[in-house]
């Protein structure tokens, strides 16, 4: 008999990032596994979020309570419709010596999270694992988006569907609008920018937003998107600039806009 080693070469490794969708939109990516030994291999495709373990292993408190900067769960948000946000397709088969195989991911979000994530593995005769994937993907209610500066929520979300109180409701009731209700359609950024004085002439402390849209079936028509920051002389009064004002974005792209800070003449450190 002759011994032989199975061996494959995969065209993403590490990590696979499907980027942003509209909420109950869906997008399809595709990888490629050779099979770069003498043998045919039989493959399997294995998910964490599908794993029998999985309840089990989640038991242990969230990273983002024991290390609040690290966010190390495999397994993100999940749909509300229990139905997978990752599908693959094959899922198992075999791979003739030399050839190689096609695979199809798929992303297909049921509401906004920033925090969809999953791993894939690829495992060959049912016990060797020959590579992992993590998947990653975002989904948005609006084909527009800013984000920056440090994250104000937790990667973990409960599966419980907690509908805002709307205005209109509110209003009936006879209840004071609350505050949640109003902001419900605003997202917070928070930018932190640390200034430090030297003898020197002064460096501004710098940062960064991202501005961003989706290319999306819904609006195929508009090629490009406008943004615009309000309220600049209040900002450049306390020291900050915005590198751009306004401008234009065309779909499916991110723009970077710098964010600058010099402490202002009447600046008080204490």
């Amino acid at each position: 008999g002759r011994g032989v080693m199975p061996s494959t070469v995969c065209s993403v490794e590490g990590e696979l990032n499907m980027g942003y969708v509209i909420a109950r939109e869906k997008v399809t990516s595709t990888f490629k596994i050779q099979n770069t030994s003498t043998l045919t291999l039989r493959y399997s495709i294995q998910l964490d979020s599908l794993s029998s373990t999985r309840d089990k292993d989640q038991q242990g408190l969230p990273s983002f309570i024991t290390s609040a900067l690290q966010r190390t769960e495999f397994v993100g948000t999940q749909n509300y419709n229990g139905l997978s946000v990752f599908s693959i397709f094959p899922t198992e088969g075999e791979i003739v010596a030399g050839k190689s195989q096609d695979f199809m991911v798929t992303f297909s979000p049921d509401h906004e999270s920033l925090y969809y994530s999953d791993r894939l593995k690829v495992v060959l005769f049912g016990k060797k694992i020959a590579h992992v994937i993590h998947l990653k993907g975002a989904a948005r209610d609006h084909p527009m988006f800013v984000e920056g500066g440090i994250p104000l929520d937790v990667p973990v979300e409960s599966l419980a569907v907690t509908l805002p109180v709307s205005s209109q409701e509110a209003l009936k009731g006879g209840n004071v609008l609350p505050l949640n209700a109003l902001l419900q359609n605003m997202k917070s950024i928070l930018l932190i920018l640390e200034y430090n004085e030297g003898e020197s002439s002064p460096v501004p402390a710098m940062t960064e937003l991202k501005v961003g849209t989706i290319r999306t079936a819904q609006f195929a028509s508009k090629k490009n998107t406008e943004f615009s920051f309000d309220s600049l002389p209040l900002l450049q009064q306390k020291g900050f600039t915005i590198e751009a004002a306004k401008g234009m974005i065309e779909r499916g792209q991110v723009k970077r806009i710098g964010v600058s800070w010099v402490p202002p003449a009447d600046f008080h450190v204490s």
